[in-house]
Order: C-alpha cells, then sequence, then structure tokens
C-alpha cells in the first residue's frame, strides 16, 4: 500500500478541499504548471527519504520504483513487482483505476477529477522556497489527505500524506534529476539478473 501511497502523493502535482474560489484557482494553476514542467522534464531519477527510503526513475507512463525491499517496474502495460526477501515477482497488468493510484503520470493527467485542491501559501522549508498545496480526495479511501510542497520551479520537495487509519506518512525529495536518458529496459524486469526468482503471472 505504501508504494501507492507514494505514488499518489509524488505526483501528486494535484489537489484538495474547495474553500475560496480564488484559492482553488491558484492551486489548480500551480499543479497544471507542475504536470506540464513533468511532461517536458523527459527521464527523471528522484532519491527520496522521510518514512521511507528509496530511489524512483520516471519516463512518461513509465516507472521504476524501489523501496522498502521492494522493486517494482511498469513499461506502460505490465508491471512487476518483486519482494527480495521472498525472491518472488508478482507479473500484472494494471487496470485504469489501478494506475491512477500507483502511476504519477496518470495521476497528474486525471488529478481534477479524484481531488479537490486548496492553496495553502507561500512557506520556506529546509532554507527552500515554494508553495503549497493541500489535497483531499473527491471518494474516500486509504488517504485522508496529502499536503505537497513544490518548488518555484514546480518540483515536489516534501510530501506529508495523512492516511484514514490516523498515520502520517513524510517523504522529503532529496535529489531529483530530469533529463536523464533511460532505454525501455529501464522500466522491464529482466529475468536474467534474477534467476531464483520464482514468477507469479496475474494477468
Amino acid at each position: 500500500m505504501m508504494k501507492r501511497i507514494f505514488f499518489s502523493c509524488l505526483l501528486a502535482l494535484l489537489v484538495s478541499v474547495n474553500l475560496q474560489a480564488n484559492e482553488d484557482t491558484r492551486a489548480q494553476s500551480i499543479l497544471s504548471k507542475a504536470a506540464t514542467a513533468y511532461q517536458k522534464s523527459g527521464g527523471i531519477s528522484i532519491r527520496f527519504g522521510g518514512s521511507q527510503q528509496g530511489t524512483l526513475a520516471l519516463k512518461g507512463t513509465c516507472f521504476y520504483l524501489e523501496c522498502g525491499g521492494v522493486k517494482s517496474w511498469f513499461d506502460g502495460t505490465t508491471q512487476w513487482s518483486y519482494v527480495e526477501q521472498n525472491e518472488e515477482v508478482t507479473v500484472s497488468t494494471p487496470s485504469p483505476d489501478e494506475l491512477q493510484s500507483i502511476n504519477p503520470y496518470a495521476l497528474i493527467n486525471s488529478y481534477n477529477r479524484l481531488f479537490h485542491c486548496r492553496y495553502g501559501g507561500k512557506h520556506t522549508i529546509r532554507g527552500k522556497e515554494g508553495n503549497e498545496i493541500i489535497l483531499t480526495p473527491r471518494q474516500k479511501g486509504d488517504i485522508e489527505s496529502v499536503v505537497l510542497f513544490l518548488s518555484e520551479n514546480y518540483q515536489p520537495l516534501y510530501i506529508t500524506v495523512k492516511l484514514a487509519s490516523g498515520q502520517t506518512q513524510e517523504f522529503r525529495i532529496l535529489d531529483y534529476q530530469t533529463g536523464m536518458s533511460y532505454t525501455n529496459d529501464t522500466f522491464r524486469f529482466d529475468a536474467k539478473k534474477y534467476p531464483q526468482a520464482e514468477v507469479i503471472d496475474m494477468r
């Protein structure tokens, strides 16, 4: 579930509860620019810390995530999730609804349908100035709210996720690089590198 929560927020370049129209307009404008910046960034490499530590590679609709002993690849159609401890890899074809919770690209393009938004103001966190956006899902689920802190050039710097269970997760973007040259193989599971892995095909 944490992988889905991380994606839900991290591109997260997305939204929260309606209060005043002018706040919503500003929040949506910032998020729209963040989505455009993401789409123009080419390959993206992210290293994050906080409640969970890991790395994330993004390119268009594809991603590779390594976090908490789990490695996940998605090539735009098929997803592989490898659990190191069990040496098992689960293969699946996510539905459009599932992709909205695990794929940042899908979220960016549908945020105004999935979330309400509110502008939280301009702040400085750890010496970096940026804009705070508060997100609230339109329908009840695992996430109660998300607070995004985006830099002046619309990159995510800090994310706080409050779960319906009462738990709070924090994600700090430690490194964010754009223009990375990824091949298609970056986003596909290579069985030769994991010869002992048991494959569980859910397709």
